[in-house]
């Protein structure tokens, strides 16, 4: 994993501002009017792509939610979706 880790730095201003580093701005996938989330873990803090962050939250709240549904395979989801459909067709 070290193979994979970079350090770069920055100046924190009077108002607190940093600019992120362009090569960090194209890991994370981020760019002008973007937002960051930061995670703070004891004395360490993570910036990470805020999109990616509520895509992340999103996947471990709905693990395990289609085992407890019933849904065990694809054509069992792509009936639900069927099904779903077919009620807001008679609506």
């Amino acid at each position: 994993m070290l193979a994979k880790a970079f350090v770069d730095n920055a100046k924190v201003m009077a108002k607190g501002q940093v600019t992120i580093p362009k090569d960090i701005r194209r890991v994370l996938g981020v760019s002008s009017g973007d937002r960051v989330s930061f995670i703070v873990e004891g004395n360490t803090v993570r910036l990470i792509n805020s999109a990616v962050y509520a895509m992340q939250l999103l996947q471990q709240e709905m693990s395990g939610e289609a085992q407890r549904a019933g849904l065990s395979s694809d054509d069992d989801v792509m009936e639900l979706v069927r099904e779903l459909r077919s009620e807001e067709d008679t609506q």
